[in-house]
């Protein structure tokens, strides 16, 4: 891939149920992120946002549409997964928001290099 070739970034907002958050934060710091990236998805931040005291972001990057949909049905599909977070993690979760957009490999590798 060169700088004029793309591939995604997706954003996901989430709104969790008050009085979470620290608990959603400390599953993902020890859980959830480092679990994506042994599935190959870039994790470029995540983490509680500041205009909202139970608002949590989550911000990814895939080469492909293909490969967003294929790691995150891995991801979301696994025994680890399903045994060790899912419940936990979607009884904290009132509701999210994805968006999906294209970025350069310039753009994804001066993201990289800023988390």
């Amino acid at each position: 891939m060169n700088d004029t070739d793309s591939g995604l970034l997706e954003m996901r907002l989430f709104k969790l149920r008050p009085g979470t958050r620290a608990e959603f934060d400390r599953i993902s710091h020890e859980g959830t992120i480092p679990m994506m990236r042994r599935f190959g998805i870039t994790v470029l931040a995540y983490g509680p946002t500041l205009n909202d005291e139970d608002g949590y972001l989550l911000l990814r990057a895939f080469p492909s549409e293909g490969e967003r949909v294929s790691r995150s049905q891995a991801f979301y599909a696994s025994d680890e997964w399903e045994t060790n977070y899912e419940a936990p993690v979607m009884a904290m979760i009132e509701d999210y928001h994805t968006a999906v957009i294209p970025a350069t490999e310039a753009v994804l590798r001066q993201l990289a290099g800023t988390v």
